[in-house]
């Protein structure tokens, strides 16, 4: 009878689970468009935040997003020739890269270095007691403690994401038509051609909802701890799977929109 109770109740732990990091994602927005969030103390950590969750690893995964590009546009061209539709070549690489794999991959790259460890953190801290001792002086842990990591994951996937593109694009000209401005005219129309308004509206809404997704759901975890067992570990993994499936339905969405 035991374990048919905790499998009836399972549905509603998952359910639960949900409506808290629904409710957090509100809070969250509700918090950062209040001005009274942002006092000097929160304006430091917001801004501290920004810088450590962004610049150490702006420069190097433009780098590896770089290679990334060049190896691709090699591989697709080159396939692309063998097979007499080198016109299309240039095309499929904005859409594998820019359009797909390059929001992608910088979401995932936030969360594993930043986000999930910061939800980690969260929870170590509200297990530890550090939110009630902020309490009693006094100052608010949710504005000082979380929505500074949160905006700070959510900048930084965005950022990412558009520095990997203009570098994507800058070298997959470069490697179709070399180290010349004759193919400009030829590279703006396949690029027109790719991002049209509604393509363009889908990739915009894409990366937003990605940044949101690495930002919110591995903070929520570690803030409530999601069917979990207070430790870090069990934060991690909770945050880690749901946004795992949260990516997973966006990118399904997003693929259903642009090739329908």
């Amino acid at each position: 009878m035991q374990g048919l109770g905790r499998a009836s109740a399972a549905p509603l732990r998952w359910l639960s689970g949900w409506w808290r990091i629904v409710f957090f994602g509100a809070s969250m927005l509700v918090l950062a468009l209040s001005p009274s969030s942002y006092g000097r103390a929160a304006r430091t950590a917001v801004m501290r935040h920004i810088y450590v969750d962004t610049a150490p690893i702006l420069w190097w995964f433009a780098a590896l997003c770089a290679l990334l590009t060049l190896v691709i546009t090699r591989i697709v061209v080159v396939t692309a020739f063998s097979y007499g539709l080198s016109q299309y070549a240039l095309e499929m690489v904005i859409r594998v890269l820019v359009l797909e794999l390059i929001p992608l991959t910088a979401a995932l790259f936030v969360a594993l270095r930043c986000t999930i460890p910061n939800g980690a953190a969260l929870a170590l801290m509200r297990r530890d007691g550090h939110f009630d001792e902020l309490r009693r002086r006094g100052v608010d842990p949710v504005v000082t403690q979380v929505l500074p990591r949160a905006l700070a994951g959510l900048y930084s996937t965005i950022t990412l994401a558009a520095l990997s593109c203009v570098v994507a694009l800058v070298l997959a000209y470069i490697a179709v038509y070399g180290w010349t401005v004759a193919g400009v005219p030829s590279y703006t129309h396949v690029f027109g051609h790719v991002f049209n308004p509604s393509v363009s509206l889908i990739f915009l809404l894409k990366t937003l909802f990605f940044s949101l997704a690495v930002s919110v759901i591995p903070m929520a975890s570690g803030l409530y701890d999601v069917e979990g067992d207070g430790s870090r570990e069990s934060a991690a993994l909770q945050g880690l799977v749901r946004m795992f499936a949260v990516l997973l339905v966006l990118e399904a969405a997003s693929l259903a929109g642009n090739y329908a």
